[in-house]
């Protein structure tokens, strides 16, 4: 992506109440078999969501779709919560982040950008997923997570100098727009 085409992105995106963000290069990404180890060990959403493994395609998979696009481009929102150990509280904190991701993706969906989004943990539109039996019921507003594609967020956000960790009950919550013309 040009200079030019990165200015105009990111004047569209300031008015969004993102924290801190960077435009990457896919090559850089790195897809680990070990990240979808704890996906499937340890998330109680494996195999229960479209979000997740193993409804996204094997780590590979994943690897050659996002390999297919130009770029991409990581960002993050804040949340503050009460109890940064209650889960409902902090799963109920990131239906602002993924509003926010909905905008991003639209804005460079309007510039021209054909998009693969991802973002936070496993999907929660439904109360319940639709996944196996059924197609998902709102594909325009479910993003798969990072995780689910192997890659470790956190190492991106720090080859990247983006500070996740902010202190008491602020939850840092992460999405990577991968854009490609």
């Amino acid at each position: 992506m040009e200079e030019t085409e990165k200015k105009a992105l990111l004047e569209k995106l300031a008015d969004l109440p993102i924290m801190q963000y960077a435009f990457l290069d896919v090559s850089e990404i790195q897809f680990r078999e070990r990240v979808r180890y704890i996906c499937e060990t340890e998330c109680p959403q494996y195999g229960k969501s479209w979000a997740c493994p193993p409804a996204v395609g094997t780590v590979e998979e994943c690897r050659e779709r996002c390999q297919g696009y130009q770029g991409a481009f990581l960002f993050t929102t804040p949340a503050q919560v009460q109890d940064i150990r209650d889960l409902k509280e902090t799963l109920a904190a990131r239906e602002g982040h993924e509003a926010v991701t909905r905008q991003v993706r639209d804005v460079f969906q309007e510039a021209g950008w054909k998009v693969r989004v991802l973002s936070t943990e496993s999907c929660a539109i439904c109360g319940a997923c639709s996944y196996p039996q059924e197609p998902c019921r709102h594909p325009d507003k479910m993003f798969p997570c990072v995780e689910s594609y192997g890659i470790l967020v956190t190492e991106l956000a720090e080859q990247n100098a983006i500070e996740f960790q902010m202190g008491d009950n602020i939850i840092t919550w992460f999405s990577l727009v991968f854009f490609r013309r």
